[in-house]
């Protein structure tokens, strides 16, 4: 593994022609990371200062000064002027992660169905091993939000806000994930769906079947998470995904049409 990583970071490692197209502060950034990996530094540890990474890396201070502003614009180290100040290492927060990840897939032109396709493959899942697995306080939570919408949406604005609320239902199961890359994932899916909720105006008229399978749906999860029901709670999530999809897509269908009617 740490061969692997040696050779995406060092560019002594890889080929030559790849190695030729990346700039020398990208080079010189990599060698730092992988400088900290091999140190196993963690956050908030310090970092040589300029003058010790000149001779480390054999190169110029404008080189160096690059490399480092990089990996501060990545959120991988932390600059300070002043007594006491210097670079140490930094930790990329989940929501700047997440930010990032948005960027490159703004101009995918995904689908819901798209999303939905890995969300039927992950929340499943990932609600089968959290059933049984949930501390009373996380449940509390999970239930208030099942009920937090009594009655269905009146007005376009109601209908988002249900919308959102749904999403933050199925983040907080994310956050609860022991795996945290399926819950990183699952996490990102419930954001860049919100975004596409509001910007695509999904939310324009109040569906009152959405909200009644929703809310059900929430509620018997949670009960089978308490009850520590998995094969229950992985077929309401199924249910919930393949209904949610059925009905979003007809909605954006129908808002596509009175778009082009008009």
């Amino acid at each position: 593994m740490k061969q692997n990583l040696a050779r995406l970071d060092n560019p002594k490692v890889t080929d030559a022609p790849r190695a030729q197209k990346r700039s020398r502060p990208v080079q010189v950034a990599d060698q730092i990371k992988r400088w900290v990996v091999e140190r196993d530094l963690r956050k908030g540890d310090k970092l040589p200062n300029e003058a010790e990474m000149i001779a480390q890396f054999g190169v110029s201070k404008g080189t160096v000064r690059e490399a480092m502003r990089i990996l501060e614009a990545q959120g991988l180290i932390v600059t300070k002027t002043g007594p006491g100040g210097g670079s140490s290492v930094g930790e990329v927060s989940k929501d700047r992660a997440m930010s990032l990840l948005g960027n490159y897939f703004y101009f995918k032109d995904l689908s819901l169905s798209d999303i939905y396709e890995m969300r039927k493959l992950l929340e499943p899942a990932m609600v089968a091993r959290l059933a049984g697995n949930l501390d009373a306080k996380t449940l509390a939570e999970l239930r208030d939000m099942a009920h937090r919408h009594p009655e269905p949406a009146r007005t376009p604005e109601e209908e988002k806000q249900q919308h959102i609320s749904s999403l933050i239902f199925h983040a907080r199961l994310a956050d609860a994930a022991e795996n945290e890359l399926m819950g990183f994932v699952i996490s990102f899916m419930a954001r860049i769906l919100s975004d596409l909720t509001i910007y695509r105006r999904l939310y324009a008229e109040p569906n009152r079947e959405l909200w009644e399978r929703g809310r059900q749906h929430q509620i018997e999860l949670v009960d089978a998470l308490e009850q520590g029901d998995c094969a229950r709670a992985r077929a309401t999530m199924l249910s919930h995904m393949e209904g949610a999809e059925r009905m979003m897509n007809a909605q954006e269908m129908r808002i596509t049409r009175e778009f082009m009617a008009e």
